[in-house]
């Protein structure tokens, strides 16, 4: 295969790995947590969508359906786990335990609701164009522009709204950002509101480029969605967007050499190679 089309490849699923890594250091940089369960979450959005989507609904307004229930589920362990763990002081590592515990349970939940069989979306077969050395297919030109449009939608939210700018508030200081008088729960609130849509729409998204969801998708992603929100800078969700599309490429690109099965390998090693190099990143770790 060609460098350009590995490249043009790579964008795709680094634009999903974006989304994904985004909402990651959101909850890190505003919770104080590494949430393992994420990519969890991610492959409930995208379970969620294809099941609306094979009930005739179509695959735009299934996301939303997706996004709901994602949002619900964050929503709803927010109050049976993480509030009271925050209330309780809990530590970092106990934080993680949880997480991966939580992890477990919804992987496992959905392998009992639909089985371990992929499941497809009800779409169309759209064949591929031809551009010069490039097969551009319909369905990574589509993840391209959303993620962009979630990524410019974010980048406003942040900068020019009033919760965008008491988030980046919390995230610097969060007792500071309390006695000045932000209302920390709120942010919390909307903090997992953002984080729901952008897993669950990073999750669907991942089902329409590969063909299918499957259980364990979310968990192969964990390890890229991890080394781009460390390359980018834990705590910045612009650095995050370019350490996954850094990720994206660069998995792609190792595939000629290495294969396809040792992608998460070449993850691995980039996460490796900057914490032993630049610990904090290639940016600044903050909104």
């Amino acid at each position: 295969m060609e460098i350009p089309q590995l490249v043009f490849n790579g964008l795709a699923i680094g634009c999903i790995i974006a989304l994904a890594a985004v909402g990651l250091t959101l909850t890190y940089g505003i919770l104080r947590l590494s949430n393992f369960a994420h990519g969890d979450f991610m492959t409930l959005g995208a379970y969620l969508t294809w099941l609306t989507n094979t009930h005739g609904v179509n695959l735009w307004l299934s996301m939303l359906v997706g996004a709901a229930g994602t949002i619900a589920a964050m929503l709803l362990c927010e109050e049976l786990l993480w509030k009271p763990m925050r209330n309780k002081r809990a530590s970092s590592t106990s934080l993680i335990i949880l997480s991966i515990g939580l992890a477990l349970f919804i992987r496992n939940g959905i392998l009992f609701i639909w089985g371990g069989s992929n499941q497809r979306y009800d779409l169309p077969i759209v064949p591929a164009v031809e551009f010069g050395m490039l097969k551009i297919a319909y369905d990574r030109i589509i993840v391209m522009i959303l993620a962009v449009i979630a990524m410019i939608a974010l980048h406003f939210l942040l900068q020019k709204t009033k919760i965008g700018k008491a988030m980046r508030a919390v995230s610097d200081n969060t007792d500071l950002a309390r006695v000045t008088g932000i209302n920390v729960e709120w942010v919390v609130f909307w903090t997992w509101i953002i984080t729901g849509v952008l897993a669950a729409v990073a999750g669907a998204m991942f089902g329409l480029i590969t063909g299918g969801v499957r259980p364990n998708m979310g968990w192969f992603l964990i390890l890229p969605i991890f080394a781009a929100v460390i390359l980018g800078g834990i705590g910045n969700p612009y650095g995050a967007i370019a350490g996954a599309l850094v990720i994206g490429i660069v998995q792609e690109l190792s595939v000629p050499w290495l294969g396809s099965d040792y992608k998460l390998g070449v993850a691995l090693l980039v996460m490796i190679f900057i914490l032993l190099v630049r610990p904090q990143g290639l940016f600044r770790g903050t909104m």
